[in-house]
């Protein structure tokens, strides 16, 4: 299967789409001190997994079986799942909105984004891999953890030089801002 390039255009459309959606989600928000305080809790394990298995991905040119990758294929996924979950939790949004944001979010996760990359990433994967990554993938779950790591994984150390390369900590920065935002809102609700 050929692999199509990546399409710069398009993921900075999509970069922007997303950002607008949770500027959009800030600004209707009717956070609590409560609501934030626990969608940080979510926020951050998500976070912390992704700045994990950001510190252990070299894409395609290595297998990765180190870090979170011993427990899931998907560790980044995850994150990324945790992570929406923290900022639907945060907002508060009237008429629960964000829980039907959650819903939907979660309905185009698994509905089309993990089946989709999960047609895509292990043909790739096969091809450059084979035999390994054949074993791997049928040790590993997909997306939740398992409770027992990948025996053959590999022991490379986490490296700040790979996280920085996939820009993980601008990921942090602005779950910090959007925090910070929505504590703000929980804050001014209360006193107004």
């Amino acid at each position: 299967m050929a692999e199509s390039p990546y399409n710069r255009q398009l993921g900075l459309l999509r970069l922007v789409a997303v950002w607008a959606f949770v500027g959009l989600m800030v600004w209707l928000a009717r956070p609590t001190l409560w609501s934030v305080s626990v969608g940080f809790v979510f926020c951050l394990l998500g976070e912390a997994v992704r700045l994990w298995a950001s510190g252990h991905l070299r894409k395609t040119v290595e297998l990765t079986t180190s870090g979170p990758y011993r427990y899931t294929r998907n560790p980044l996924y995850l994150g990324r799942l945790l992570i929406l979950t923290g900022l639907c939790v945060m907002a508060t949004l009237p008429n629960y909105l964000n829980w039907i944001v959650l819903a939907l979010g979660y309905a185009v996760f698994f509905g089309y984004y993990l089946p989709r990359k999960e047609r895509i990433e292990p043909a790739r994967l096969r091809e450059a891999h084979g035999e390994a990554y054949e074993r791997y993938f049928d040790a590993v779950p997909a997306l939740f953890p398992s409770l027992h790591s990948y025996p053959a994984a590999a022991t490379i150390a986490w490296s700040s030089e790979r996280m920085l390369r996939l820009r993980e900590h601008q990921w942090v920065i602005g779950l910090a801002v959007l925090t910070l935002l929505m504590l703000w809102r929980a804050w001014t609700l209360r006193s107004g």
